[in-house]
């Protein structure tokens, strides 16, 4: 499979350390991965196993200690500090657990703040509609509930239609059912958008909906599984 798919990032050996002596916390001990386009990727692992840190790191959002990251042909150590946010306001869509949105402005406003940072945005309106969130374009976060938050979220990410989507946690905050429904959501936009898509999650049953799986403990990879078959985010419990 990985022959036929197009290699849209290669990360090897990388190792990142907070702090010094005995109080060193080692986040990433020479942490390899690769990631294809058109894939769903979910990052397996509990808190402390380095996942929100590696991503982060594929998302120009932090530069580990040692190691190479490319992404689309590009070694992003080389990249200055004006071409690394170039990196992450054209070419990556980030989903956070907090969908970090702003309160006094309206769901378009909100999508188009994004936007209206990329090089080639996709209509605000088509991003919230992709969604399912088109007839709420004037409302208000506070009007809206948690999972229809979390899509205008991810909507405000595809504005920038990026090559690959960051999630941290997408269905962290949210209840069993919303966040199901953002499973399918994200599920979805690879299925039928072709999009590109990592998930970060310590909720193991999400992991047979991915492509690949990758499990981290302690700051290191311990596996890679590629799903033989894949179950749709509707039919998965947890």
């Amino acid at each position: 499979m990985d022959e036929e798919k197009k290699k849209i990032l290669e990360a090897r050996e990388l190792c990142k350390t907070y702090g010094k002596g005995g109080g060193a916390v080692h986040a990433l001990s020479s942490v390899s991965l690769e990631l294809y386009e058109g894939e769903l990727t979910v990052i397996l692992g509990s808190s402390g196993s380095g996942k929100s840190t590696l991503l982060n790191m594929l998302g120009g959002m932090s530069r580990p200690d040692s190691g190479s990251i490319r992404v689309m042909g590009r070694e992003l150590s080389g990249l200055g500090d004006r071409e690394l946010t170039r990196y992450r306001r054209q070419d990556v869509g980030f989903v956070f657990q907090s969908f970090n949105l702003i309160a006094e402005l309206t769901v378009r406003e909100n999508v188009a703040l994004t936007a209206n940072t990329a090089r080639d945005p996709r209509a605000v309106e088509k991003a919230l509609e992709t969604v399912g969130l088109g007839h709420r374009l004037d409302s208000y976060p506070t009007q809206l509930s948690g999972g229809e938050q979390q899509r205008v979220s991810i909507a405000r990410a595809l504005a920038k239609d990026p090559r690959l989507l960051l999630c941290d946690e997408p269905t962290g905050a949210l209840d069993y059912e919303t966040g199901k429904q953002i499973l399918v959501e994200l599920d979805r936009l690879v299925r039928d958008y072709g999009k590109t898509i990592v998930v970060v999650t310590h909720t193991q049953e999400i992991g047979k909906m991915a492509h690949r799986v990758i499990r981290m403990r302690s700051g290191a990879v311990t596996g890679v599984t590629v799903n033989p078959q894949r179950v749709a985010a509707a039919d998965i419990e947890w």
